[in-house]
């Protein structure tokens, strides 16, 4: 583990989330070295997601917490909370948008007793409006959001994308969201409510998609492998396989014809421009389709990186993670489980000159492993303790 504080450390969060977004959201605060603890229901063993504790998902969305069970429906739990809340610099929650309140652990309530909290929240479709009550997945946004109907082969009907998108990009967001009002704290001495949506997340990620159509009314539909604006963009078949090649635009499409061999097609007027290019895109398509396969993929990666032009295979997930430069960048992390052994989960994607990624992260923690902890530091003695555990708060 490094010894260098990480830039987060003097930050305490206290971790409500559930799922996987809320989760996500804390996952980027604690690797960075956010002091987290996580307060989950007692008698709860399965995340809401239905993943097992000792579960690859789990133990990749929790790590680097401390945990905690709190009865948050008992007068005695709400209590503790609140001094937990008292003392945090942050707290997240991805509960529907109405039950933090009947909590009565809402961000005006936390605020009253600690005016500097941020208060991260996540839902399906924001904290107001008309489906404010609804409860909301990662699936059901990417329908709702537009993501389904680009999704797949031109025909096909609506695809959802093999990543819980939404939930990871919602997540990321609000992490964000968070670090930015712990930076507005500091210049003005007050905390804030930030808050995102699955919804307005995916219609975020749409991004140029979304844009084409505020700015000139184009709805997009399915392209499947293709990059629906950029022709010569696209997955192409090869002697063994399939490719990635980005062959958009005059100069990268010059230099894959002269690299491929078809200089041909540099003076084909069908294909002299990319409006021309686009407006034959399935006999471009065909095209290259038919060079492509001459050659193996290994063959078309090498000689067209030494072009110039951005190519690559396309992975499935071992050799994803078996890749030399995957490897070099060191995603893959190690955890050392007390129960579970040696084990790897994914880690940060961030890379700081002056914070160097620790060698080793936390193991995911079991079931209230730190309460008895937790309520030392704020002030319960043995006794205490045990009068709470029997009544069911802990």
């Amino acid at each position: 583990m490094t010894a260098r504080p990480l830039p987060l450390n003097d930050f305490l969060v206290v971790d409500l989330t559930a799922h996987r977004a809320g989760p996500t959201a804390v996952r980027q605060l604690a690797d960075w070295g956010a002091r987290v603890i996580k307060i989950e229901p007692t008698g709860e063993l399965i995340d809401a997601t239905g993943s097992r504790r000792d579960g690859p998902d789990f133990q990749n969305l929790h790590r680097n917490k401390r945990a905690m069970t709190l009865n948050l429906k008992s007068e005695q739990g709400r209590a503790i909370f609140m001094k937990l809340a008292e003392r945090a610099d942050v707290i997240v929650e991805n509960y529907k948008s109405d039950v933090k309140h009947r909590l009565g652990i809402d961000y005006e309530a936390v605020r009253k007793i600690n005016p500097r909290i941020v208060y991260g929240s996540i839902s399906g479709f924001g904290q107001d409006g008309p489906y404010a009550g609804r409860a909301g997945v990662d699936q059901i946004a990417q329908g709702m959001g537009g993501l389904m109907s680009i999704t797949g082969l031109p025909g096909q009907g609506p695809v959802r994308v093999g990543i819980a998108i939404n939930d990871t990009s919602a997540g990321l967001l609000l992490a964000y969201g968070i670090v930015v009002a712990l930076l507005d704290r500091e210049r003005t001495g007050e905390g804030q409510w930030v808050q995102t949506s699955l919804l307005e997340a995916q219609i975020f990620m749409l991004d140029f998609q979304a844009a084409r159509y505020l700015m000139k009314g184009e709805v997009a539909g399915q392209e499947g492998n293709f990059h629906p604006t950029s022709p010569g963009t696209g997955m192409f078949q090869t002697a063994d396989g399939y490719i990635n090649v980005a062959a958009s635009g005059d100069n990268l499409w010059r230099r894959f014809c002269e690299a491929a061999g078809a200089r041909d097609l540099l003076d084909d007027p069908d294909f002299v421009t990319v409006a021309s290019r686009a407006r034959n895109r399935p006999a471009l398509i065909a095209h290259l389709n038919e060079i492509m396969r001459r050659h193996p993929s290994a063959y078309w990666v090498e000689l067209l990186s030494k072009a110039g032009v951005p190519c690559g295979p396309i992975n499935t997930i071992d050799q994803t993670f078996a890749d030399p430069q995957v490897q070099h960048l060191g995603i893959a992390k190690p955890i050392s489980h007390p129960k579970l052994g040696p084990q790897r989960v994914v880690g940060q994607p961030i890379h700081m000159s002056r914070y160097p990624q620790p060698d080793e992260l936390r193991p995911t923690p079991e079931q209230g492993e730190h309460t008895d902890e937790v309520l030392r530091e704020l002030g319960y003695d043995a006794a205490a303790i045990a009068r709470l555990r029997e009544s069911g708060i802990i």
